[in-house]
């Protein structure tokens, strides 16, 4: 008896081996929902629609986009962490929720290594430094000047973690006070810095763009390793004398324990999107650099973003709750 129990299992195991490819390669056999950590109207919610449209062509199926904003992108972190290890429920990702979130909390909801599958990396956000016309600085300097001239006076938008952080540093390492004014995404901060209710921020390219280009906001540096083609005599934050390493990115994510097949999938589908002429135009008019990688590659930028937010909100004192 025992033996052909044995036997049995010996089966049973050798059709899961089985079965698994076989499902596999019928992946996707039904629409996938791509779940948005940020409002309709962000960046993130554009450049993830630029995606996803070709996306859905390659894979045969359609994405449909489920925006679920709040909790600084844990609402759909853990949305993702509770879906299905199935394929039909991704993430577009990005340093908020799989950064900020389990950094800045004290007891977060998901460990963003344990919890998650990495598919690729997206790219990297690209951003404008700006202020409102009423504040005397054309430069980096001449405001990080006018700020310690004027403590406590200057007020800060942010839309998103990659703002909350970047400027806290900013403050620390420059030797000034500013006052936070968060919002829930760029599109509402950039608003009120044009109207001058708030007078620093750093925005997205592609939604600080229009404003740049007429006067609205004044453009006093940027985000990135090199200038922009659109703007080539702005200079970076680095070639203002800043050391603020702080990087806005984007990946596509799924639950744990995505099976292997299905990952490899998307992952060569989502890299070869990356590198249509199309998507590059539409991503890079939102400040959008695209950049793929193997699901390894990205599961270490996941691991080095971890550590890297967890010193960060710890030297700046930056844990919420």
């Amino acid at each position: 008896m025992f033996i052909r129990l044995r036997s049995l299992g010996y089966a049973l195991a050798a059709l899961a081996m089985t079965a698994a490819p076989a499902v596999a390669q019928q992946y996707p056999n039904k629409p996938i929902r791509m779940l948005v950590p940020l409002p309709p109207g962000t960046a993130t919610d554009v450049v993830a629609r630029i995606i996803a449209q070709p996306l859905s062509q390659l894979l045969g199926q359609n994405i449909v986009m489920d925006n679920r904003p709040g909790a600084d992108g844990g609402i759909a972190g853990a949305e993702t962490v509770r879906a299905t290890a199935d394929g039909y429920t991704l993430m577009f990702g990005t340093n908020s929720p799989l950064s900020a979130v389990p950094a800045m909390r004290k007891t977060p909801p998901y460990h963003p290594l344990n919890d998650f599958t990495p598919i690729g990396r997206v790219g990297q956000y690209t951003h404008y430094v700006v202020v409102h016309p009423s504040v005397p600085a054309k430069s980096l300097r001449e405001f990080i000047e006018y700020a310690r001239a004027n403590p406590g006076k200057l007020s800060y938008a942010t839309g998103n973690t990659f703002g909350i952080l970047t400027i806290a540093q900013l403050q620390k390492v420059a030797g000034i006070k500013l006052l936070h004014i968060p919002y829930k995404g760029d599109p509402a901060a950039i608003i009120d810095v044009v109207a001058g209710r708030v007078q620093f921020m750093y925005v997205t390219r592609g939604q600080g763009a229009p404003f740049v280009r007429d006067g609205r906001v004044r453009a006093i540096a940027i985000t990135g390793s090199k200038r922009f083609d659109t703007d080539p005599d702005l200079p970076t934050v680095a070639e203002s004398g800043l050391d603020v390493p702080v990087l806005g990115w984007a990946a596509l994510v799924g639950p744990a324990k995505l099976p292997a097949a299905v990952v490899q999938r998307l992952n060569h589908d989502l890299n070869a999107v990356l590198l249509q002429p199309k998507v590059i135009e539409e991503v890079g008019r939102q400040g959008f650099e695209p950049g793929g990688s193997t699901p390894t590659e990205m599961a270490t930028i996941l691991r080095q973003q971890h550590e890297f937010w967890g010193t960060m909100v710890r030297e700046l004192g930056l844990q919420t709750f």
